[in-house]
């Protein structure tokens, strides 16, 4: 019996040290553990590669920092990223993390750099907003990349975006760039109106929208459109101009080039 109960002690000293074990092990890489949930997590909702530079949480007091997120082009996009952020704040809410739904107090997004590039397939935006969508799937459809995601969900009572900023990338524009800044963005309650909060893939659908509105009036204010509808307009009246011959085509062409050039100095001031 003696013998027994010092092997049934034993093996509950054993269970405790492992347990204590673990909780150090977590607590101790937790930062790094966070880094590698995001750049796990992020590819499967937005579709492009995710990068995070560093995490800094103080898990006392629910306190986090991010800094460095990178989120990468689909696939046919030639510049080196869609988002870069300069750093994100969060505040949660750490009663709130032995429930089924998390509650993050705040979240602030501070000095993100959107690069808006147009292409075939529409704008690199548009297509990482489509992304998300689909990883969000039908409201109340459970969707396959959610089965694999945190099987916890989320309330966000406060989420601001500010000192943002857009570049503004196309083809016929030779490598230049447009830029505008980008109003702030407050959302309030994401996923409050839900009965047990919003899954992450929703979440991130919520601020793409509100970003993709914002974004687009930001690129609206350059004018971009205009300026290549012009560009290309003197590409074609310079294809006629040769396709019909005579003797006034190689003065459509001298004229269809002075107004794509002319276009070309109003758009970057020059």
């Amino acid at each position: 019996m003696g013998r027994a109960l010092k092997i049934g002690l034993g093996a509950v000293g054993l269970v405790v040290i492992v347990v204590v074990g673990l909780f150090v092990y977590v607590y101790s890489n937790l930062d790094s553990l966070v880094k590698d949930a995001v750049e796990d997590y992020g590819p499967r909702y937005t579709g492009v590669t995710v990068k995070l530079d560093k995490v800094e949480l103080s898990p006392e007091n629910g306190q986090g920092k991010l800094s460095g997120l990178l989120v990468g082009n689909p696939a046919g996009y030639g510049t080196d990223s869609a988002f870069r952020l300069g750093s994100i704040d969060v505040s949660i809410d750490l009663q709130s993390l032995t429930s089924d739904t998390i509650v993050i107090r705040s979240i602030v997004i501070d000095g993100p750099d959107v690069t808006y590039e147009f292409g075939e397939g529409g704008s690199n935006i548009d297509v990482i907003g489509k992304n998300v969508e689909k990883a969000a799937g039908p409201p109340g459809k459970e969707t396959p990349t959610e089965e694999k995601g945190p099987g916890k969900k989320m309330v966000v009572e406060s989420l601001v975006i500010t000192n943002g900023r857009v570049s503004v990338s196309h083809p016929l524009l030779k490598g230049k760039r447009l830029g505008s800044s980008l109003p702030a963005i407050r959302l309030k309650d994401i996923g409050k109106d839900k009965k047990d909060g919003a899954t992450p893939a929703e979440v991130v659908d919520k601020v793409m929208d509100a970003l993709e509105k914002q974004i687009a009036a930001a690129v609206g204010a350059t004018d971009v459109n205009d300026m290549v509808k012009g560009l290309s307009k003197g590409a074609e009246d310079a294809v006629k101009g040769v396709m019909q011959g005579g003797g006034d085509s190689m003065k459509g062409v001298e004229d269809a080039a002075k107004g794509a050039k002319d276009t070309l100095k109003n758009l970057f001031g020059k």
